[in-house]
């Protein structure tokens, strides 16, 4: 099963144009969606999520139209927000199973069986009777993925779901969603880069509404080879690299600044080459600089 966006389109009335004409391809495994606060993924992970209506466009999981068979959508949906809800002083277990209900798991023997295979695969089992109020921010997040499980969804959508937490509760939570992307379509809208290249096989960057790229992240890092260089410079000759040359990103590093350039040939003797990851890619892609050759995939599937 795979999704297939086309042409989608939204504009709010306040004039902003969240979305412009996005089209992609999303096969079955884990797939990034890579963009700036305010880019338009929110905006496209809702109406995936039949939580809101494009102007126009189209959009198809399988077999199913999903901006107009939205209960269908919905039985196969799982769908975890940037910003959600619990109850702080009910616990994980007692709450999982209400929502159960709420999912047509009527039987109790059969309701209690998905409750605790829900809270083992996300490793909530040992702390089910502890209140949600309680739980760190990874452990809510890891109850939010039991809950968006509760249907053994084709299509899981999680918007921003490693912010805010601590490199641990990070892995554990990027380890659950891969193993969900061996038998769903994932989508995986975050404004962190890291995420995305130690998940996704195939990833989209969106700015302003439009898909700028869209490809697999080695092609793409393959694509800047021999393009991106390295310079260590103190914080006041920044601004003079700025104007000779153009810089992606800086990054501080014991009190220096390490300016990462994008150029066809080396800018200088004073320049290092650097091997791209997909940071460099992201930032080239933002800046405007993306090679055609790598920019041509975002039309893969229309």
């Amino acid at each position: 099963m795979e999704l297939q966006i086309r042409g989608l389109s939204k504009r709010y009335a306040n004039g902003v144009q969240a979305l412009k004409d996005v089209t992609l391809t999303i096969p079955q495994g884990m797939y990034g969606l890579l963009g700036p606060n305010g880019a338009g993924k929110s905006t496209l992970m809702r109406t995936l999520a039949t939580l809101q209506e494009p102007d126009e466009g189209s959009v198809r999981l399988g077999d199913i139209d999903v901006l107009h068979e939205k209960q269908r959508v919905r039985e196969r949906l799982g769908y975890l927000p940037q910003e959600f809800g619990v109850y702080p002083k009910v616990s994980a277990e007692r709450l999982l199973d209400h929502f159960a209900v709420l999912k047509g798991i009527t039987e109790r023997g059969a309701r209690g069986e998905v409750v605790e295979t829900l809270l083992r695969q996300t490793n909530l089992w040992e702390v089910r009777r502890q209140m949600l109020g309680g739980y760190s921010g990874g452990m809510r997040q890891r109850f939010g993925v039991a809950v968006a499980l509760l249907n053994d969804p084709r299509l899981i959508i999680v918007d921003e779901p490693t912010a805010g937490l601590d490199p641990a509760e990070r892995v554990r939570l990027l380890n659950l969603l891969s193993e969900l992307g061996e038998r769903a379509v994932v989508i995986l809208s975050t404004h962190i880069v890291e995420d995305v290249a130690e998940l996704c096989s195939r990833m989209a960057i969106i700015d302003r509404g439009r898909i700028l790229l869209e490809a697999e992240p080695l092609q793409a890092m393959a694509e800047l080879r021999g393009r991106i260089w390295r310079r260590v410079v103190d914080r006041a000759e920044l601004p003079a690299l700025e104007r000779e040359h153009a810089v992606i990103s800086t990054r501080l590093l014991a009190g220096r600044t390490v300016a990462h350039v994008h150029a066809e040939t080396p800018p200088g003797p004073s320049f290092e080459p650097v091997e791209p990851d997909l940071e460099d890619v992201y930032f080239t892609v933002m800046s405007g600089r993306v090679p055609r050759s790598a920019a041509e995939p975002a039309e893969v599937g229309a």
